[in-house]
């Protein structure tokens, strides 16, 4: 099997020609260190400031460096790998200590910690030794076993083995374990179905159906999957996004302190979208773009889509937008390949779009979380959509071009990043990028709201004529108002049982997707923990299931967000993103069926508090 290395950004060229003036200095008298023969020749300070400035300091007067200078250039070559070391002492005492005295300790325990410490000292071991050291044997390993492996099953026969394998997992980790309660093998059958039922729709909508790369397809469905046994079904991974949902809790708590010296804590408490969401949004954008700033943001980007290009075989630009969208937002992640927008295929600018409408940005994840939604869920569903964006955009809308990011990830500079100064600027321009992304957030909802509720308006007046009420205190199970809501609640009542959704909750589950779809996941999200509605009685499963078929922002304000979003970052393709949009649209509230479907076949009434 071909393998591709070339998946780390190269070095930029190095010209190891000095130039005409390191060539003048060169030939004449070392300034900072003379040679010895030349020691009482005159000391030229013309020829460099920076050593006259050093030679001014000195207290010698034949051009030596001064003790102090040593010292000063000593403790810069070498402050930052003391600095690493002594990081590595302090987190190594901390892991020690925590789990001496915390280990069987509820909130803390040992699996976290333990996790933390690994991920720092392979950060600082890679800073001294170089990757290749460590990587070169994995990979020649690789190469001797699973690849020879590989190669032995026919050309032919590869999809197929790879496909019934796929179906192995999913069949074994679906109904071997025991039923509880509601999660009966009848129910996890359904979602089972519904899950082929997506996808031969996806095969039979396709542009191309002999295009579809399947090793994408097989390779994002089982990774999807994989990551829903990991979090529903395994106590580590349970406990892992339960840490990351804490954590993303905390800064909504951040965000909030502000909030509180501009207002007054009744109304930093309250449940308003303003109040609650907003300011979560400015400040995790203005500290992204500080991260960003700063490489770690870029870093860690790009380790995670190097992931994803050696496994599913994707371009570099659909793999950074892929990985960063869930952190960073359907707009900002298309910012990171901006030199590349007007060069992107088709099929890359749909992979961009569906990514954004599949998964939702971790400024309003963290306001979420605090409405009272399920944590783990929520954080689940955004790393479970970035594999299946992949499969399902690959699906719809297969390759036919030559992607110029094939075979490289990386993550470009943009003339503003390069015009930032430090980290407080950078954080300061990204509260103004913030406060901005935020209103025009809050514009899209009210006009998007407030047309839906005119449309509202005329189906409820035309309803009217044929019996039904119009006074919302008379509705009933008998009686209703005609609305867009009611329309899709019924178009999509097959979808909620393909879902697995048990029979009683069915229109309710349906009900809430397609108030999700016209309006917003946030509306339908309220209305599923609101105690005054109806969906507060619903199953458990129920709400499980609701709760990832709704993580998105797959709504129609949505759509025109990132039309306008990516036409002002390319204007030459707005034609194109407009054109592939309402595909994108679909996919990627496709996207987020599937991960419900998945959650339907995995849950478990033990792992998982919907409190």
């Amino acid at each position: 099997m071909a393998t591709n290395d070339n998946i780390e950004p190269s070095a930029p060229p190095y010209s190891a020609q000095p130039t005409a003036l390191e060539q003048q200095s060169s030939s004449s008298t070392d300034i900072g260190y003379p040679d010895e023969k030349n020691a009482s020749a005159p000391v030229q300070y013309a020829a460099d400031p920076e050593k006259q400035s050093t030679q001014a300091g000195s207290l010698r007067g034949d051009g030596r460096s001064s003790l102090p200078t040593v010292i000063l250039r000593l403790v810069e070559r070498f402050f930052w790998k003391v600095v690493q070391v002594a990081l590595f002492i302090v987190f190594t005492v901390w892991w020690i200590y925590g789990l001496v005295k915390y280990r069987h300790t509820d909130g803390k325990g040992w699996l976290i910690p333990s996790l933390i410490y690994i991920a720092i000292c392979l950060r600082i071991f890679f800073n001294f030794v170089p990757s290749s050291l460590v990587m070169r044997p994995v990979r020649t390993v690789w190469k001797h076993t699973a690849v020879q492996v590989y190669d032995r099953v026919p050309t032919h026969l590869h999809h197929i083995f790879a496909a019934l394998i796929a179906v192995a997992v999913f069949l074994i980790g679906t109904f071997v374990p025991e039923e509880t309660g509601d999660n009966t093998r009848a129910n996890r059958a359904i979602s089972v179905f519904g899950l082929i039922v997506m996808l031969g729709l996806l095969t039979l909508t396709s542009r191309n159906w002999k295009l579809i790369p399947w090793r994408t397809v097989i390779g994002g469905m089982l990774s999807q999957y994989i990551i829903a046994i990991f979090v529903l079904r395994t106590k580590a991974g349970y406990d892992i996004f339960k840490f990351i949902s804490d954590m993303a809790r905390a800064l909504l708590g951040f965000a909030k302190d502000g909030l509180i010296f501009l207002t007054d804590e009744d109304l930093a408490n309250s449940n308003w979208f303003l109040t609650g969401v907003i300011p979560a949004i400015i400040f995790f954008i203005a500290l992204v773009q500080m991260l960003y700033h700063v490489g770690f943001l870029a870093w860690f980007i790009q380790r995670f889509a190097v992931f994803f290009f050696w496994s599913l075989r994707v371009s570099g630009a659909e793999a950074i937008v892929a990985s960063a969208t869930p952190f960073i937002g359907q707009g900002e992640s298309a910012v990171l390949i901006r030199p590349f927008m007007n060069h992107l295929t088709k099929a890359e600018i749909h992979q961009i779009m569906t990514c954004g409408f599949a998964t939702i940005a971790g400024s309003v994840l963290v306001a979420y979380i605090g409405m009272g939604l399920n944590p783990q869920a929520l954080v689940s569903s955004c790393i479970m959509s970035i594999p299946a964006t992949l499969a399902v955009s690959k699906m719809r809308w297969p390759e036919t071009e030559e992607p110029i990011t094939m075979g490289k990830v990386e993550v470009p500079k943009n003339e503003e990043d390069e015009e930032t100064v430090n980290a407080l600027h950078a954080f300061t321009n990204g509260s103004w990028l913030g406060l901005k992304i935020g209103a025009t957030i809050v514009a899209c909802l009210l006009t998007t709201i407030a047309f839906v509720a005119l449309i509202n308006g005329l189906l409820k007046w035309w309803g009217s004529y044929w019996g039904m009420v119009t006074d919302p205190l008379l509705v009933d199970e008998n009686n209703k108002i005609l609305s867009i809501q009611l329309i899709l609640s019924y178009c999509l009542y097959p979808v909620a049982w393909l879902l697995g959704v048990p029979k009683q909750d069915l229109l309710s589950v349906a009900e809430l997707i397609g108030t999700k779809v016209v309006i917003n996941e946030f509306k339908a999200f309220a209305d599923l923990v609101d105690p005054k509605q109806k969906f507060v009685d619903m199953l458990p499963r129920s709400k499980l299931i609701a709760t990832y078929a709704c993580c998105g922002f797959g709504n129609i304000g949505s759509l025109g967000i990132q039309i306008g979003v990516l036409s002002a970052i390319s204007p030459k393709r707005s034609g194109d993103v407009v054109k592939v949009s309402i595909s994108a649209f679909f996919c990627g509230v496709l996207c987020t069926l599937t991960s419900a479907s998945i959650a339907g076949m995995l849950y478990n009434d033990g792992m998982i508090d919907m409190s």
